[in-house]
C-alpha cells in the first residue's frame, strides 16, 4: 500500500465509524457495489469498474488478471455526516477465508445476491455464517435491471436459507422495452413513494403507477405484519385499521435489523448506481453503531482486534485491525491476552491499495498498524480488560501441491517468502513430508494455491516448480517367513561378522511395526540386538515394491557371533539382509491410504455427488440431512486418497459451486490388480 490519500479521520467522530461487510457468492458484484457506494457518497468523482480494472478495490495484479476478488478489500466513506468502513470480502471459496476474521467484527453485513431465483442457493453459506456469528444483515439484490424472474420468487427461494424472516422493503416497477419487461424503478413500501431509476444519479420520484396500487397495498401490509410480530403497539394499530406513523415503521425496521429479528431486502444495480443511495440511507438509519458491536463482543475498554497481516506493501508488515470501545492513538502501550506488551507504531487509514497516516483511531475505525511484529491474526490488544476470543470455523484445506524452487539457490528466499505468505493467509499451511521429502502447500482449493504460487513470483521473485503430491502408499506381507541373514567380510585385521535368523509375519491392518527377540543361550550378545532391530527397520524403509513396509512383526530367534569380528555395524547389516530377503519371499502386496470423506451439498445435487464418489472407488457410509440447513444433505464415505485429485472441482460443477468436503486419513487398504501394477511400475520409473 505505497500510495497515500487524504484522511477523513475527523468526520463521523460523534457516532463512530460503522463497519459494513459486503458478503455473498463470487460474481454477485460486491466490489462493484463498494465502488458505487464510494461514488454515491461523493468519495470518488468517477465510478470505476472491476471489468476495466479501474475500481478502488480489487487492485492487486492477481485480482485484475482474474477479474474478481482474490483478497480482502478495505475502504471508507462519509455519507450525510455519518462515517462507514467497507469490508469487501471475497466470495470465491478459495479466497473467502481471507475476509472471515474481518466479517466477524463488523457492525452489519450486506449479502449481495444475483436476481435469478435459480442462483439463490449460492447465498446459503453467507446467510448461515452471519446467523451463526449473530451479525445483523440485509440483502441487496444486484443487477435488478437484468432480472428476468420475479423478485417474489427470489425471496421464496432465499427464505429457507435464513433463520430470520425476510422483509421485502421495495416493490419493482417494470416497463416494456425491447426484449421484454425490465425493472425501471421501485416503490418504497415504508415511505409509500415510487421512484424511477436514473443511471449515475439519485432516483427520481414519480407518481405511484395505477396498475401497482393493489400490489403495493398487499406488499405494504405484509411488511407491516412482519414488523408487528415484534411490536404489540403496531399490531394493535393494524387491528384497529389505524395508519402507523413513518417514524414507527422506521424505528421497527432498525430494531428488527439490529436484533436479527428480520432481514431487510432491497434491490438495485451497482454498475448503474440504481438503488445505491436508498441503500446508504437504510444503513444510516439501521446499521448498528460500534458500541453495539463492542457489547456483542464483550469489549469494555478501548481495544484493537487484528484480523489480517499484510506483507504486500512498501511500508512493510502491517496489522489490519478494528478499534472498538474507544479511541487508540499511535504509540499507545497495549497488551495481548498473553500479557505481552507492545507499543503501536504508525497508524494508517485504508482506501483500497492506498493509505493515509492518522494520529488516532476512533471507535469503529479500521486501520493498519505498522511496526507491530508481536501482533498476530485473531488477537485482541487493550490497555485494560482483554475481550474474549472470536471463534471462527476453520476452512477445509483439501488441495495440496508439492513445490521446489526452480533455482536451488532460492531455498532460503523461498522459506522466508512462504513464512510471510502463511502469516497473512490463515488458510495456507506449509508442510514438510518426511517420507517423500516434499515441501508441500496445503490450501482450500487449486485456485487458492495457484494464487500463492503467483504471489511467490511477483512479490518475492521466487519461481517454483510444482507437481501433485505423492500418495502415501505402503506395502505389507501375506504370509510368515523364516529367514537367515549373514554378513561376513574379511579385509585384513579385524573383519565383520554378523549372523541372524528372523521370523516375520503379517499383523492386522493398522498395527504398524513390531520387533521382539527370543534369543537364548547367548547366541547373539545382548548389546547387538538393538543393531539387528535397526537393520530390520532399514530394510522396511523401502520394501520389494518400492514403498515403506507396514503391519509386520519381526522376531529375532537365533544367530551366531564372532568374538573378534562381530560388531554393531555387522549385525545391523545382517539384520537388513535378512529382512530384505524375508520381505521378498513373504508375498508382498500394496496398501493405499483411504480417507474418510464428509460432503455437504444441496439436496438437488446429492444423487450426483453419490454417483461421483462411487465412480472414484468410494464406499458410501451414510447419508442424511445437514443439521440446521434445510434443503442440504450430508454424505459420508470412504475414498482412496489417490481419488481425491480433482474431486473439489467436480463436486462444485455438480452443485453450482456449493458442495464442499472435508477428508481425513482413516486407514490403509489393500490395492491389487491393474491399479497396483501401475503404481509399482510408476515407482520403479521414478528417478533415484
Amino acid at each position: 500500500m505505497p500510495n497515500s490519500i487524504g484522511s477523513n479521520a475527523g468526520k463521523g467522530a460523534a457516532t463512530g465509524t460503522r463497519a459494513v461487510a459486503l458478503v455473498g457468492p463470487a460474481g454477485a458484484g460486491k466490489t462493484s457495489l463498494a465502488e458505487a457506494m464510494l461514488f454515491a457518497s461523493g468519495t470518488i468523482d468517477r465510478q470505476g469498474s472491476t471489468a476495466s480494472g479501474s475500481s478502488v478495490g480489487d487492485s492487486s495484479p492477481e485480482a485484475r488478471a482474474r477479474g474478481g476478488s482474490t483478497e480482502l478489500n478495505l475502504m471508507h466513506f462519509d455519507y450525510l455526516g455519518d462515517r462507514f468502513a467497507i469490508i469487501d470480502a471475497p466470495g470465491s471459496v478459495g479466497f473467502a477465508p481471507d475476509g472471515a476474521s474481518a466479517i466477524a467484527i463488523a457492525d452489519m453485513a450486506i449479502v449481495v445476491v444475483d436476481p435469478d431465483p435459480a442462483r439463490a442457493a449460492l447465498a446459503a453459506p453467507s446467510l448461515r455464517m452471519l446467523d451463526e456469528l449473530g451479525i445483523p444483515h440485509m440483502i441487496f439484490v444486484n443487477r435488478v435491471d437484468q432480472a428476468r424472474g420475479r423478485i417474489r420468487d427470489l425471496l421464496s427461494a432465499l427464505q429457507p436459507m435464513s433463520v430470520s424472516p425476510l422483509i421485502a422493503r421495495q416493490l419493482p416497477i417494470r416497463a416494456k422495452e425491447a426484449g421484454g419487461e425490465k425493472v425501471t424503478g421501485f416503490v418504497d413500501l415504508a415511505l409509500e413513494r415510487a421512484f424511477h431509476y436514473r443511471p449515475g444519479s439519485s432516483s427520481e420520484r414519480i407518481d405511484m403507477p395505477s396498475d401497482l396500487a393493489t400490489r403495493e397495498a398487499e406488499a405494504r401490509t405484509q411488511l407491516l405484519e412482519r414488523l408487528a410480530d415484534h411490536d404489540d403497539a403496531l399490531l394493535e394499530q393494524l387491528l384497529m385499521d389505524q395508519v402507523p406513523e413513518q417514524a414507527t415503521i422506521f424505528a421497527d425496521l432498525a430494531r428488527e435489523t439490529g436484533e436479527n429479528l428480520g432481514v431487510s431486502v432491497l434491490f438495485g444495480s451497482a454498475s448503474s448506481s440504481w438503488g445505491v443511495r436508498r441503500l446508504l440511507k437504510a444503513l444510516r438509519h439501521e446499521a448498528p453503531r460500534p458500541e453495539t458491536t463492542a457489547k456483542r463482543l464483550s469489549v469494555t475498554d478501548p481495544a484493537l482486534f487484528a484480523f489480517k497481516i499484510n506483507h504486500g506493501g512498501a511500508i512493510g508488515r502491517l496489522a489490519l485491525a478494528r478499534v472498538l470501545g474507544g479511541s487508540i492513538a499511535e504509540g499507545s502501550e497495549l497488551k495481548t491476552g498473553d500479557g505481552v506488551a507492545t507499543r503501536l507504531g504508525a497508524l494508517f487509514s485504508i482506501q483500497g491499495e492506498k493509505t493515509a497516516k492518522t494520529a488516532t483511531a476512533l471507535a469503529g475505525d479500521i486501520v493498519a498498524v505498522a511496526k507491530a511484529d508481536e501482533i498476530g491474526v485473531g488477537q485482541w490488544l487493550s490497555g485494560g480488560t482483554i475481550p474474549p476470543g472470536v471463534e471462527l470455523a476453520q476452512p477445509a484445506r483439501n488441495a495440496t501441491v508439492a513445490i521446489a524452487p526452480a533455482d536451488r539457490k532460492d531455498d532460503v528466499r523461498l522459506a522466508s517468502a512462504l513464512a510471510r505468505l502463511a502469516e497473512e493467509d490463515s488458510a495456507l499451511t506449509i508442510e514438510h513430508d518426511d517420507a517423500s521429502h516434499e515441501l508441500r502447500l496445503r490450501g482450500v482449493n487449486d485456485e487458492h494455491l495457484g494464487l500463492v504460487v503467483a504471489r511467490l513470483k511477483r512479490r518475492y521473485g521466487v519461481e517454483v516448480t510444482s507437481k501433485p503430491c505423492s500418495i502415501g502408499y505402503r506395502e505389507s506381507i501375506r504370509r510368515p517367513v523364516r529367514q537367515h541373514g549373514r554378513h561376513k567380510k574379511q579385509s585384513g585385521g579385524h573383519g565383520q561378522f554378523g549372523d541372524v535368523i528372523i521370523e516375520i509375519r503379517p499383523l492386522a491392518r493398522g498395527e504398524g511395526f513390531r520387533f521382539e527377540d527370543k534369543i537364548h543361550g547367548g547366541s547373539i550378545p545382548r548389546q547387538y540386538i538393538p543393531a539387528v532391530e535397526a537393520g530390520v527397520k532399514d530394510a522396511c524403509v523401502k520394501g520389494p515394491l518400492g514403498f515403506p513396509v507396514d503391519d509386520v512383526a519381526v522376531t529375532l530367534v537365533d544367530g551366531s557371533f564372532h568374538s573378534v569380528d562381530s560388531s554393531e555395524l555387522a549385525f545391523r547389516t545382517a539384520g537388513r539382509i535378512a529382512m530384505h530377503d524375508a520381505l521378498a519371499a513373504a508375498a508382498p502386496h500394496l496398501l493405499e491410504p483411504v480417507q474418510r470423506l464428509v460432503v455437504v451439498s444441496p439436496s438437488s445435487a446429492t444423487s450426483k455427488v453419490s454417483s461421483t464418489i462411487a465412480s472414484r472407488r468410494g464406499q458410501m457410509l451414510g447419508m442424511g440431512p445437514r443439521d440446521g440447513w434445510p434443503g442440504w444433505d450430508r454424505v459420508e464415505a470412504l475414498l482412496p486418497e489417490s481419488e481425491l485429485a480433482g474431486l473439489e472441482a467436480e463436486l462444485r460443477s455438480l452443485s453450482h459451486g456449493l458442495a464442499t468436503y472435508e477428508a481425513d486419513y482413516d486407514h490403509l487398504a489393500e490395492l491389487n490388480g491393474t491399479l497396483a501394477e501401475k503404481v509399482v511400475q510408476g515407482r520403479v520409473a521414478e528417478p533415484a
